[in-house]
């Protein structure tokens, strides 16, 4: 449980389609890929259950300017680091630390396996625990699990669909771009 008690939360438009975007005191909470009507009930409903807080959209908010200025930046190209203040309250123990060590240590336009990621936090061996901690990964984008690939150059899985990891890393330089 936080203690915040409101969560503000919108949906905003970007080249990989709509995402949800919440922000509690403490900073961006949640981000929620191909937030059409009915994702988007059932990501709230999950935010609401897991923060034990109220939910109010508010697209207005100042809470929301900054983190939705830097998507939009990001999506125009403009922006290669995202710096906000993130609420790491819906992760954990083992997660949290791999998606903190992929924040603070997988640049733009670069990409690190699911074994290196495992040997950054000390524990060789466990690729398939940093894959769990990617498919767990509260805030997307900002926090790059998008830039985490097979080591045999496959892209690996991806929460939001193969189609947006491929957007992604061709946005940040690292795949071609599709020609149509």
């Amino acid at each position: 449980m936080n203690s915040n008690g409101v969560v503000e939360w919108a949906v905003v438009e970007s080249d990989i389609g709509p995402l949800l975007l919440a922000a509690t005191d403490s900073g961006l909470v949640s981000v929620v890929f191909h937030a059409r009507p009915a994702v988007r009930d059932r990501a709230l409903a999950q935010l609401r259950t897991r923060l034990g807080a109220e939910l109010v959209e508010s697209p207005g908010s100042a809470r929301l300017a900054e983190p939705i200025r830097q998507f939009a930046a990001y999506f125009a190209g403009t922006l290669r680091d995202f710096s906000l203040d993130l609420d790491w309250s819906l992760t954990s123990g083992f997660n949290r630390q791999v998606l903190r060590e992929l924040s603070a240590g997988v640049p733009y336009g670069a990409v690190a396996g699911y074994g290196d990621l495992a040997e950054r936090v000390g524990q060789p061996g466990a690729a398939q625990a940093v894959g769990a901690a990617m498919g767990s990964n509260p805030l997307p984008v900002v926090v790059p699990c998008h830039r985490v690939v097979e080591r045999d150059g496959g892209l690996g899985g991806f929460g939001g669909g193969l189609e947006t990891k491929r957007q992604l890393l061709a946005l940040e330089g690292v795949l071609p771009r599709p020609l149509f």
